[in-house]
């Protein structure tokens, strides 16, 4: 990627996905879209390693100032070699506990006991939906709750949009695994901090629930076992306790997995789970058994078993329980 090419990419996150989110890496986006010494640092980050969110979050762990304009431009450019030496062998591994929003209700309607296995764990945030409580906000003010009989120290708020609410009860999970190709370990600083980068500046409240659900992983470490999930599940899942129903997750995971390598672990998650629990958009793949046509542009799927039961947010900001889902 040339120069040119990532002041493109990067005046595009500028006017496309930062605005609304982030005011600071909007800022930024801008500079390296204008300014050919702060494009050239990141034009020597590898390819799969260029796009902004994981570039900001690099120079972040990196010590950037947390400003725009001049200190910020200088700062990258005096520090280019901090900064790659900093990226190397990262990835994006957002960890947002948020999720469980979406996927407690979808888990709430299996019996126990519960073996639950995701896929793409990276610290392993979603393992944990029976420990957080959650808080469904309708649009009149009605709230559906539901929280653990001991509280949490981690309260998921998600809209409920639509007029029916999604099951909730408590999932009785024994047992908790997680695969990803670079899992990262609660109980570790740098792994800390490295998830706290990857929230972006001005996401209010949301380092803070990172915090917050990494104390309650390292508390009880679940299994979290390195490789590419299409290999490895198989023994993974051979760990679960005798009697145990294997559920398996995949939110968030198949977009960043090329289409062959995405439909062939589907097909292993298919061979090696009871209960396969995903919340994706519709196009990613071709394994639903009921239409998405329900699903808004700015939704996912979420289903079990292939079967459709909501419209959700990618990171459960919101869900919209089908009336009719076959749960």
């Amino acid at each position: 990627m040339s120069i040119a090419e990532v002041q493109q990419r990067y005046a595009r996150f500028a006017t496309e996905e930062a605005p609304g989110r982030s005011t600071l890496y909007e800022a930024w986006a801008h500079t390296a879209a204008t300014d050919n010494a702060v494009a050239a640092v990141i034009a020597q980050f590898a390819p799969q390693r260029r796009q902004p969110p994981l570039v900001f979050a690099v120079m972040r762990l990196a010590g950037a100032p947390q400003e725009s304009g001049t200190p910020w431009r200088d700062w990258v450019v005096g520090h280019a070699a901090e900064i790659l030496a900093a990226g190397e062998g990262r990835s994006v591994q957002t960890n947002e506990p948020l999720r469980c929003a979406a996927l407690m209700p979808a888990l709430a309607a299996i019996d126990g006991p519960i073996a639950l296995v995701e896929v793409g764990a990276s610290a392993g945030l979603c393992l944990y939906p029976d420990r957080y409580a959650y808080s469904y906000v309708a649009p009149t003010g009605e709230v559906a709750a539901w929280a653990p009989d001991d509280g949490s120290s981690v309260t998921l708020q998600s809209e409920l949009r639509g007029a029916v609410v999604p099951p909730l009860r408590a999932p009785n999970i024994v047992w908790r695994a997680g695969v990803d190709i670079n899992p990262l370990d609660a109980r570790d600083d740098a792994d800390r901090a490295w998830l706290r980068a990857l929230v972006w500046p001005g996401e209010t409240g949301r380092e803070e629930r990172i915090a917050a659900a990494l104390d309650i992983a390292a508390a009880e470490p679940p299994l979290l076992v390195a490789g590419d999930g299409a290999n490895v599940l198989a023994a993974v899942v051979a760990e679960a306790p005798a009697g145990a129903r294997i559920v398996i997750t995949t939110p968030g995971v198949l977009p960043h997995i090329p289409w062959a390598g995405r439909q062939r672990l589907i097909e292993v998650v298919q061979e090696v789970a009871d209960d396969w629990i995903t919340l994706d958009a519709p196009g990613l793949h071709s394994a639903w058994t009921t239409a998405t046509d329900r699903v808004p542009d700015d939704g996912f799927a979420l289903a079990r078993n292939g079967v459709v039961l909501a419209a959700a947010d990618p990171l459960g900001r919101w869900i919209d329980w089908l009336d009719d889902a076959e749960s």
